[in-house]
């Protein structure tokens, strides 16, 4: 180096920070980096103020037109989200779009350090901007560049798992990738959707991709999903929680205790499809479909096709909330049509709204329920399967819990009508097997009356199924909210109920709603 270089350097030295970054000579902004890297690894405390000087900075210096530049740049970068805590994230978008746009297609040092650079962003808990700028890397017109932006969210969602890499914005934007015209794109993009696998399963993946994929990519990913076995663990950590690790180790050293490697480790945390898909409206198209006219036709089969459309629109996986008043008062009317295919298509079509809108359907089930619950004397199959996979959903999917349903369940239990008895209890019988531990204990103190009331039912199937709801209680809490119940039965109830409770702990059958408990002997009341 010249004496002339080293004077440059040594009055460069003397200028503000953005100055000597963004000089005109690269020699300046070289040695600009490694001092400011150098800087940031002497700085112990992440909150230290300076961090929010030097920020702003790195979004013009990571996209240096000097390949040399840029890396010292990037190490300087690194060394920065090392050194700092969350709060950096402010600059989290710009920094990460110049990454996306000037360093993907760079050397290999180069591009190693961006994605090193990605994965502390992660860290940092930059995610959504991390996944918005992968968002944009893969309609970049460089093959190469969309290969490592889909390399980076593979290393992303390996490394910290899916609890904190959604699933949801990888899994949309993966359709693009399989219809891109370069294979390394199409291989790279294969090799992310198997490890979604590890993480969310290969239902969902294959439920909400498969169908956007082509003929071939269907075939090469069913024959590579034999290959994903285990469960899948996230190897990293963010910075949140490594510092909690820390303070707890702190913590055990003073305690003079050691500490358990697996009790900082969490299990990986269950995927619910329902939160991968986008919600559908399916409010709009029913305007244009003339489903509104074709509801109140006379004739039965005009009538069965509007409510087949509603059927076929409320299928999707997620419905998006809206006013469904309307909907819900036609749907009430016609689950007592006349004609059992309009009500079986009515029912059925309950029970997609309720599985696509889920908490949204409240208001809607409590409407309903009652009309539902009066609908289960019907005798024939068709109708009863209906009924009972609807009200089940209505259930499973926590449109409304038991209490809710109290009021309804009281006169449903009371109708003259011994089969709507009998599937009532049935249907609470689902429900509490359905339940947690948690659930059953707030709500026994309303049912157990309910059930004890029904022993004395004239008809066997109602006995039956009463015993079924106190034996699910009985397994689901054991016996000591029954006991004082108890205490008033007669000897031969109790034996019955002792004999049921003892049985259910080898099977764990669910009954169906329309048909009898899974005892099959009755007492007399």
């Amino acid at each position: 180096m010249s004496t002339e270089e080293e004077k440059l350097l040594k009055d460069a030295k003397k200028l503000p920070w953005d100055d000597r970054l963004l000089h005109k000579n690269w020699k300046v902004r070289s040695d600009a980096n490694i001092d400011l890297a150098a800087l940031c690894d002497s700085i112990m405390d992440p909150k230290d103020p300076r961090f929010r000087d030097f920020g702003p900075l790195f979004k013009k210096t990571v996209a240096d037109s000097n390949a040399a530049v840029q890396e010292k740049a990037l190490d300087a970068l690194i060394a920065f989200l090392k050194a700092a805590d969350a709060d950096v994230g402010r600059y989290a978008k710009e920094v990460c779009d110049s990454l996306v746009s000037k360093c993907l297609t760079g050397r290999t040092k180069t591009v190693e350090k961006a994605q090193f650079a990605f994965m502390l962003w992660v860290e940092l808990e930059a995610t959504d901007v991390f996944l918005e700028a992968m968002e944009k890397a893969i309609k970049l017109k460089v093959s190469k560049a969309v290969v490592q932006a889909v390399d980076i969210m593979f290393h992303a969602l390996s490394e910290f798992g899916s609890k904190i890499v959604p699933p949801k914005k990888i899994l949309k934007m993966l359709p693009l990738l399989f219809d891109h015209q370069d294979q390394a794109v199409r291989a790279s993009s294969k090799g992310l959707t198997l490890e979604l696998c590890r993480w969310i399963g290969k239902d969902p993946v294959k439920s909400i991709l498969f169908e956007k994929m082509r003929d071939t990519m269907k075939k090469e990913l069913e024959a590579e999903l034999g290959n994903v076995t285990g469960v899948a663990k996230p190897s990293r950590k963010i910075r949140s929680e490594q510092d909690k690790e820390l303070e707890q180790e702190a913590a055990t050293e003073i305690a003079g205790s050691g500490i358990c490697e697996d009790s900082a480790v969490d299990d990986p945390p269950e995927i619910d499809e329902y939160d991968l898909v986008d919600p559908v409206d399916i409010l709009s198209p029913l305007e244009k479909s003339g489903f509104w006219e074709g509801v109140k036709a006379t004739k039965w089969s005009e009538r069965r096709d509007a409510v087949a459309e509603l059927n076929k629109a409320a299928s999707t996986k997620k419905i998006a909330p809206g006013d469904f008043s309307e909907v819900f008062r036609i749907l009430k009317k016609l689950i007592t049509d006349v004609n059992i295919a309009v009500a079986i298509e009515a029912i059925q079509a309950i029970g997609n709204l309720a599985r696509g809108l889920r908490n949204h359907f409240s208001g809607g089930s409590r409407f309903l329920l009652a009309v539902l619950l009066e609908k289960l004397k019907e005798k024939k199959p068709t109708v009863t399967d209906a009924l009972t996979q609807t009200l089940q959903t209505i259930y499973k999917s926590g449109c409304l819990t038991l209490i809710d349903a109290l009021e309804d369940i009281k006169g449903a239990v009371k109708n003259k009508v011994p089969l709507v008895r009998s599937s009532t209890l049935n249907w609470i019988t689902f429900c509490i097997e359905a339940s947690n531990k948690a659930t059953v204990l707030k709500l026994h103190k309303d049912f157990v009356p309910i059930c004890m009331e029904c022993l004395n039912d004239g008809t066997p199937d109602v006995r039956d199924a009463s015993f079924a709801v106190l034996t699910s209680i009985a397994k689901m809490v054991g016996m000591r909210p029954l006991e004082r119940s108890i205490e008033k039965l007669d000897d031969v109830r109790k034996k019955k109920l002792s004999d049921m409770i003892g049985s259910t702990s080898q099977s764990d059958s669910v009954p169906v709603l329309g048909s009898t408990s899974s005892a099959n002997v009755s007492v007399n009341g």
